[in-house]
């Protein structure tokens, strides 16, 4: 199985809806790295599994959308708790929309909170 892995830093804010969050309940940053792979078993034409200038653009986009923002006020997180693993998810979907995925089998994005705790949202591309 073929990967393409592509990282990207990005800063944003946050607070947890959920009962009882403790400091999490309070609106602060994180200067998250968020980590897309994308996996499958062939390659096109071209030898490419995904265009790399393709993942780099759809994540300026999503650097754009969520940079120095807080996700609570986005409407992709109404009715949602912003974690980390819900940002995720958000991100994937975005992602499958906006990369041509033809040869992908599966796209994880893994999104780093800091340096030791991170979650993932792993499937196949909607695309």
């Amino acid at each position: 199985m073929y990967t393409v892995t592509v990282v990207r830093p990005l800063i944003a804010q946050h607070f947890l809806t959920v009962p009882n969050p403790g400091p999490e309940g309070d609106l602060h940053s994180h200067h998250f790295r968020v980590e897309v792979e994308l996996a499958g078993e062939e390659l096109n034409e071209y030898d490419y599994l995904v265009d790399i200038d393709e993942v780099e653009a759809a994540l300026d986009a999503i650097e754009a959308r969520y940079s120095d923002e807080t996700l609570n006020d986005l409407p992709e997180f109404e009715g949602y708790n912003p974690s980390v693993e819900r940002f995720a998810r958000v991100v994937h979907e975005r992602l499958s929309e906006e990369v041509s995925t033809g040869g992908v089998d599966r796209l994880t994005v893994t999104m780093w909170e800091d340096d030791v705790a991170n979650a993932a949202y792993a499937a196949a591309p909607s695309s």
